[in-house]
Order: C-alpha cells, then sequence, then structure tokens
C-alpha cells in the first residue's frame, strides 16, 4: 500500500488588504500518497495555484498543518523551507522561467549545481533526460531559439534533475496550442511514471486532469472528489 507523502490537516488560507481578509482555503484536509498522480481542477481564481503553492513550500497557511513524510514542514524557516524544496520537490509552471542567457543544458543543470552536485554527473543526467523528450539536437540552444513546447520540455527535465520524488505542475500546457500540449502532456505522465515519481498537478483542463489516478475540484474554498 502506498505510504502517505503530502497531507494537508485543516489547511486554512486568508489574503488580507487592508480592512478587508478574502479566504481562499477553508480548513481543507487532503491526502497525497507516493506514486499516483492527483489533478485539482476549478474555475480561475479559486484558490488553485495557493493550494500548490502551500504543498509546494513556497507559501505558508494561516492555520493548519502541513506534513512531507511524517515531517511538519508549514513550520520550517526559510532556509529549511529552501532546501527542502530543492531536495523533495520539482516544479512545472505554465510560463517555463527558463533564464534566457542559459543554453537548454545548463538550464537543467542549475537546480542540482546549487546542491553542489559533480558536474560531470549532472551534466550527464541533464543529457539524458534532454534526449529522452527529443532535444538532443537542442542542448545548446537558448530558449529564445526552442519553440514553446520545446521550452515547457526543457522545464519538465529541471524537474526531474535533482531526483525530487514529488512533482508538481500549474497548468503546464496552458500556455501551449492543441498539438504542444498533447506532446507535452504525454511526455510528462511517461516522464513521471518511468522515473516512479508522485505528480501533483494543477489545471483547468478537465481533459488533462482525467489522465491522473484522483481527480479533485476546488470550490467554494473547499477540496471535493470528482473521481477515485
Amino acid at each position: 500500500m502506498n505510504k502517505d507523502l503530502l497531507v494537508f490537516e485543516e489547511v486554512s488560507k486568508i489574503y488580507t488588504s487592508g480592512d478587508k481578509k478574502l479566504l481562499i482555503l477553508d480548513k481543507i484536509n487532503f491526502t497525497l500518497k507516493e506514486g499516483t498522480s492527483v489533478a485539482i481542477t476549478g474555475n480561475s481564481g479559486c484558490g488553485k495555484t495557493t493550494f500548490l503553492n502551500i504543498g509546494g513550500s513556497l507559501d505558508k497557511p494561516t492555520s493548519g498543518r502541513v506534513f512531507y513524510k511524517d515531517n511538519q514542514i508549514d513550520t520550517l524557516d526559510d532556509v529549511g523551507l529552501s532546501q527542502f524544496r530543492s531536495t523533495n520537490i520539482g516544479f512545472i509552471f505554465q510560463s517555463h522561467i527558463l533564464l534566457e542567457d542559459f543554453s537548454a543544458l545548463e538550464n537543467v543543470c542549475i537546480p542540482a549545481l546549487i546542491k553542489k552536485e559533480p558536474l560531470r554527473d549532472v551534466k550527464k543526467r541533464a543529457v539524458k533526460l534532454l534526449e529522452r523528450v527529443g532535444l538532443q539536437q537542442r542542448l545548446h540552444h537558448l530558449p529564445s531559439k526552442l519553440s514553446g513546447g520545446e521550452r515547457q520540455r526543457v522545464a519538465i527535465c529541471r524537474a526531474l534533475i535533482n531526483n525530487a520524488e514529488l512533482i508538481i505542475a500549474d497548468e503546464p500546457t496552458g500556455s501551449l496550442d492543441e498539438t504542444a500540449s498533447k506532446e507535452i502532456e504525454k511526455l510528462l505522465f511517461d516522464l513521471v511514471k518511468e522515473e516512479n515519481r508522485t505528480l501533483l498537478l494543477v489545471t483547468h483542463n478537465l481533459r488533462l486532469a482525467n489522465e491522473c489516478s484522483v481527480v479533485y475540484l476546488l470550490q467554494n474554498q473547499k477540496l471535493q472528489v470528482l473521481n477515485d
């Protein structure tokens, strides 16, 4: 039986602006099992990205607790959170957020080099990943010379370079056309399976969401299962 990887306990998030308070998440309980793929869907502005940011330790809940493998992570300081993210989580965003002055290969290598891993080992793994996504002829191209789909392939490789167990993807195909979207979707799910990763995906695209083993709807600050 798969173990619990990421757990929300009574997680709420409130944003304050002046005298106004906006409730985004309301006492959410959520469990992500190791080796599974889970999608969070819902209308724009419903709090999907806030949910991901808390799960990925980019933000903290206003109340409630967040656990990763039984370790409470919402209480970590900035240094602890940074170390936690670099070791355990790979991020894929709608906007690829590649460094424009660095090649595809260099962009993929950066997270591992920040962890001070040996350059030779990092480059070997990065090349292997880029070859896997069909970019063996584009290793030394700058992002400006790559198509949108190619840039997102680089971003996927970057998310996998540190062997992070949890891959968090926020609308990973939202900025791509239909053909490129389908290619990236297949690559993402294939790689997650091949690399034995856990995927937490946010999307408004129900077709993409249904590729996951479990789909949740975030609506009215609450989370409910659509399929299981």
